[in-house]
């Protein structure tokens, strides 16, 4: 039998640890735990996301190939999300791959995507 693993951290690639901590934080509502120029991360006790420095990281194209992730989240209100995001430095890929949900880019260019409630 294999053995089960909790996941307990996402670390995302970025040039600014400490800004997208911040953006994020402001996302998700977890708390900035630590942050530092090449460090960062943000939590709620039980899941954490990490910001790990590398100056030379750049943006996927969107849509392309060059993704290799992408984060996904559930708010009440698709649209006022999307505003409030926007305002926090978020940008709205002309592309949208699909229809309910939208695909935004943090001020680093990693997508993420704004779910709706489930019915």
């Amino acid at each position: 039998m294999t053995t089960i693993a909790s996941l307990i951290a996402v670390t995302i690639d970025c040039a600014e640890p400490k800004r997208l901590a911040e953006f994020y934080s402001k996302v998700t509502g977890f708390e900035v735990q630590y942050a530092e120029e090449a460090y960062a991360g943000i939590g709620d006790g039980t899941m954490n996301i990490f910001f790990q420095r590398v100056p030379e990281r750049k943006a996927p194209s969107w849509p392309g190939p060059d993704k290799q992730f992408h984060l996904d989240f559930r708010v009440p209100d698709v649209d006022k999300a999307v505003e409030e995001y926007l305002a926090l430095g978020a940008t709205k890929p002309e592309f949208q791959a699909g229809a309910g949900w939208v695909t935004l880019a943090d001020p680093e260019g990693h997508l993420f995507d704004v779910c709706p409630p489930r019915e």
